[in-house]
Parts: C-alpha cells; sequence; structure tokens
C-alpha cells in the first residue's frame, strides 16, 4: 500500500488532527517501551505514522509496507530487495517517504525522531515543528559509525526540542542545543501493579523453585552476563529468571546453569504476570559505553510491581532510586547476595509505602502532557523560520 503527497490513513481520512512522523530505529512490534508509551498517547493529539528501518526480500520491488496497529498509530515499514548498495538504499527510503507523505507539509506536521540516521534520507522533507527524543546515547552502543554522530550533530542543528531519556543523558546533551529537556522512563503504574494481586505463575515458570531473581527487557551488551554467572554460582539454590529476546549478541555466549532459565520474549501484557512470581528484580547491567547514560524503564516498572531490586550501580538508578533506599545498588556478585539477602529478610510493608509515595509523582501521561505542553509553546513561535533545503543547510544552522 502507498499512498502520494499528504499521508492519509484509511482509519484516519476524516480527521483534522496534525500529522506526526515518527523516524525509529526501533520496531513498533519488537519490546514495549519508550516510544510505545509516548506515541500511543500522542494519538490524542495527532496521526501517529511510525516509520522503521527498511526489511530486505528478495525480488521485490521497493515499496511500502503500511498498517495498522490497535493503539491507533499506523506503522510504515520500507520494503526493499536484497543486494542493494548503501547509497541505493537511502535513495529508496527517501523516495517512498515522499511518496508517502509528500515533500512539502499540506497540513501541519510533527517529524519526531529516535534516531539520527533517518536524517541520510529526511533532511530535505519539510515539517513544522522537529522533535529530537534523544532515549539513549546511541553513539556508545557496539558497532555505532561516524556517520551516526556527523547526522546527530545534523539533527541537533535542525530539531526545534530535544527530550532526553534520563538526567545523565541530559548533562551530557544540554549544551548542544537551545532547548534539552530531560524527561527519565516513567511509569504504567496501573499495568504493572497488576503483579501485585496475581497469584498464578504462567505455565514455563510454575516448576521453578524460590527463592527466584528475574530481569526482562533486551538481552545485549547491556547485560553483565558474567556478573550473572557469577551470583548463580555463588547461590546455587537461587533461581534466575531472564525474559527478552537476545539482540546483537550470540546466544550461545549466555551462561547455562540449572538454576540460570532463559526463557525468552514476552508480551508487554503477559510480564506482570511474571513479575508477580518473583523475590528480587535483578538489573544486571554492564558498565561500559553502552550503558553510561541509560535510565532504565524497567526501574520503576519493578517497583510497580511490588518486587524489590537489586542493581549494578548505573548512574540514573543510583540517583534517585539508590540514594532513597527504594533501590539496592551492588557492584560485583558478593555485594548482590547480600543485598538480595537483607531484602529477603526485611519486612515489605515500609518499603512499599515509600516505593508508592515515589510513583505517584510521575506517570506516562503526565510525562506525555508536559512534552506536549513544550511542542505547542514551540509550534506558537512564529518567529523561527527552520530552513528545508538540504542536509548540508542544517548542518551549517546554528543550533543556538
Amino acid at each position: 500500500m502507498t499512498q502520494s503527497r499528504a499521508f492519509r490513513s484509511p482509519a484516519k481520512a476524516d480527521s483534522e488532527k496534525p500529522l506526526l512522523v515518527c523516524f525509529s530505529h526501533l520496531r513498533w512490534d519488537f519490546v514495549w517501551q519508550r516510544p510505545q508509551h509516548l506515541l500511543s498517547r500522542a494519538v490524542k493529539h495527532y496521526d501517529v505514522l511510525f516509520i522503521e528501518e527498511p526489511i530486505f526480500k528478495a525480488g521485490v520491488k521497493p515499496h511500502m509496507d503500511v498498517s495498522e496497529r490497535p493503539q491507533d498509530v499506523t506503522i510504515a515499514v520500507p520494503v526493499l530487495p536484497e543486494g542493494l548498495l548503501h547509497d541505493d538504499i537511502i535513495a529508496e527510503q527517501h523516495d517512498l517517504i515522499e511518496e508517502l507523505i509528500g515533500r512539502e507539509a499540506t497540513k501541519s506536521r510533527v517529524f519526531w525522531y529516535y534516531t539520527p540516521m533517518a536524517m541520510a534520507f529526511t533532511s530535505d522533507l519539510e515539517c513544522d515543528l522537529c522533535v529530537y527524543d534523544n532515549m539513549d546515547e546511541l553513539s556508545l552502543f557496539r558497532g555505532a559509525s561516524q556517520q551516526l554522530l556527523d547526522l546527530e550533530n545534523a539533527l541537533f542543528a535542525r530539531c526545534d526540542l530535544v527530550f532526553t531519556g534520563g538526567m545523565s543523558l541530559y548533562e551530557a546533551k544540554r549544551h548542544r542545543h537551545r532547548s534539552v529537556h530531560g524527561f527519565p522512563s516513567s511509569i504504567d503504574f496501573q499495568h504493572f501493579s497488576q503483579a501485585r494481586s496475581i497469584d498464578r505463575d504462567p505455565d514455563d515458570q510454575t516448576h521453578i523453585p524460590h527463592v527466584r531473581l528475574g530481569f526482562f527487557g533486551v538481552v545485549d551488551e547491556r547485560m553483565d552476563i558474567d556478573l550473572l554467572a557469577q551470583v548463580a554460582d555463588l547461590r546455587p539454590d537461587w533461581q534466575f529468571v531472564m525474559i527478552g529476546p537476545v539482540v546483537k549478541i550470540d546466544p550461545s555466549t549466555l551462561p547455562q546453569r540449572p538454576n540460570i532459565h532463559w526463557l525468552g520474549g514476552k508480551s508487554y501484557n503477559e510480564l506482570p504476570q511474571y513479575l508477580s512470581g518473583w523475590d528480587v528484580g535483578f538489573m544486571n547491567f554492564a558498565l561500559n559505553e553502552a550503558t553510561k547514560f541509560i535510565s532504565p524503564t524497567k526501574t520503576p516498572e519493578f517497583l510497580a510491581a511490588g518486587v524489590p531490586v537489586v542493581s549494578t550501580p548505573i548512574t540514573d538508578v543510583v540517583r534517585p532510586y539508590g540514594e532513597k533506599g527504594l533501590v539496592e545498588i551492588a557492584k560485583d556478585a558478593k555485594e548482590v547476595v547480600a543485598k538480595t539477602e537483607a531484602i529477603l529478610a526485611r519486612p515489605k510493608e515500609a518499603w512499599l509505602a515509600k516505593v508508592d509515595r515515589h510513583l505517584a509523582a510521575g506517570s506516562w501521561d503526565k510525562t506525555w502532557a508536559s512534552m506536549h505542553k513544550l511542542m505547542l509553546d514551540a509550534t506558537g513561535d512564529t518567529t523561527t523560520d527552520h530552513p528545508a533545503s538540504s542536509l548540508p543547510v542544517y548542518v551549517a544552522t546554528p543550533a543556538e
């Protein structure tokens, strides 16, 4: 399915909402995290079009695969033939997106970037507001290229607003643009707090004895798998339940022990049922370049589920969660064991009351509302005139 000029989903043919076009390196159906939380709320105010990275198939003609999701978000995936050169991949994506939404905005539209790489094929397309939701420091991830750094500079030059996924990332980026705002990971409290009242294990967890330490999320270079193995060896009577897809690392390198259970990916809706059966949440993040600025969404999700947490000293976990006594911080395997034993020995009620007081201050609804106010304020400034002719123009445009 393709449409030319002004994008209009069949389901939204009569809509008068502005268009929000999101360019993402993450797929909508992968793991339910920050983009899904925010954009599923943005649909109240915008027609949301979520453009993913291309997929490649043998013998196909370049086309855009467009589909709807229950959250009222439209997903568009460029489908390209295998074997294309890099420049041709960029050119094909540009042409497919231009055909879908039009080079010029025929109505008010917002470009919302999760990946600076999309600047390579969108820099000449017009928008009324440009937002960079910088949820991770992608340049520090495995395989990051110089091109990504160059395109992020171009995105900083183009965008009107920069949101960061945590406060350490805010501190790193706040001097690079005139309007940078820190929005740490928030919480869908109602969803995760279901875990507090569920008393039935999922089928693939029923046979696992207690004590259970659990992790959920993407299993990649940000996980300290050596620490997991060391703790599992120190306490062979404890069980480690690991949930999530394995990405960018060889699954054969994951530690295999009788007390480590790799259950694979689960849907967002299933998570509370798994968390309900865990005694402790284990956030065994590695301390490396890829985790330098992360603000794990799962921290408040564990807490909302009523699951006490032991974490490695990730900056955005130490502040505020560790400092407030909401999460136990451990830097090595022996400390993980000691902190877990302390959690298991203490009464839970006082800790949980403190958790609930902290979590009551934030929600994804409040985060989106704050972001949307900044967006409305930015579009109300009629004096701002951003050039929209070519990438070199953006590179040369001062951010201040």
